[in-house]
This record gives C-alpha cells, sequence and structure tokens, in this order.
C-alpha cells in the first residue's frame, strides 16, 4: 500500500481521529439533537392532543348551546301559547263581566219602569177618583164627604182589578 501512497501508520491514525471525532460528535451534537427533536416530537403530540380535546370541547359546548337554545325555543313558544290563552280568558271574562253589568241594568231599568207604572196607575187612579167625586158632587148638586167616596171608589176598583185577574 506504500506504492500508492498509504501509509498504515498515517491511515490508523486518521481512523482513531474518525472514530474520536464520530464519538465526539454522538454525544456532543447527536444526543443532545436527539433529545431536542424528541422533546418536539412530544411537544408537537402534545398540542396535537390539545387540539383534539379541545374540539372535542368545543363540539360538546355547540351541542349544548344547540340544545339550550332549542330549550330556550320551546319555552317562549310554551310562553306566548300561555299568553295567548290568558288574553283569551280575559277576553272571556271581560264578556261575561259585560253581560252581567248589561243584565243588570236592564233588570234596573225594568224595576224603574215598573215602578213608574204603579206610580202612573195609583196616579191615574187617584185623578179617576177626584173625577168620580167631582161628577157625583155634580150630579147630586150637594156637598159629599170627600174622603168617604175615595175610599168607597179605590174600593169599587180593587174589586174590578180582583175580577180582571181572575
Amino acid at each position: 500500500m506504500e506504492g500508492i501512497g498509504i501509509s498504515w501508520n498515517g491511515l490508523l491514525a486518521q481512523m482513531v481521529n474518525f472514530l474520536i471525532l464520530l464519538a465526539l460528535l454522538y454525544f456532543i451534537a447527536y444526543k443532545p439533537l436527539r433529545r431536542m427533536m424528541e422533546e418536539r416530537s412530544n411537544r408537537i403530540r402534545e398540542g396535537l392532543e390539545q387540539a383534539e380535546l379541545a374540539a372535542r370541547r368545543l363540539a360538546e359546548a355547540d351541542e349544548e348551546a344547540r340544545k339550550k337554545l332549542e330549550e330556550a325555543r320551546r319555552e317562549g313558544q310554551e310562553i306566548l301559547s300561555q299568553a295567548a290563552a290568558l288574553g283569551e280568558k280575559l277576553k272571556e271574562e271581560a264578556r261575561q263581566e259585560a253581560r252581567a253589568q248589561a243584565e243588570a241594568l236592564i233588570a234596573r231599568a225594568r224595576s224603574e219602569i215598573e215602578l213608574e207604572r204603579e206610580q202612573a196607575i195609583q196616579q191615574l187612579r187617584q185623578e179617576f177618583a177626584d173625577l168620580a167625586i167631582l161628577a157625583a158632587e155634580k150630579v147630586l148638586r150637594e156637598t159629599l164627604d170627600r174622603e168617604r167616596h175615595r175610599r168607597m171608589i179605590e174600593e169599587v176598583l180593587e174589586e174590578t182589578k180582583g175580577l180582571r185577574g181572575k
């Protein structure tokens, strides 16, 4: 090998130097670089796991929000239907109250009309009795006891009223 210009001593020294350099690079550069790469790989894996966890939580939160929104809509519809039912109930109560007031007003008016009718009949009887006494006085041309004749006429009217009622 010396003929081609390679010396065994130089080759052996270079191989030893290369192995020493390789061992130094292995301990000084490769191990820390490998550790750093593993740490980075672990951080990336943890980040992905956290991202997946966050995505699941987001999906759960979206589902929960959707459920709550649906429940709120349902409750809103229930409230609206209850309000409509209450409105109808209040309208019906107002109608019934108005009917009751109208019936009371009609009953009061009828009783007032009946009272006025009775008063008018009583007044007519009084006037009739007065006219009958006046007529009787003129016919007999004498003064009669007005109160006595009035009672007699009222008795006759009561008797005729009793006969008409039967």
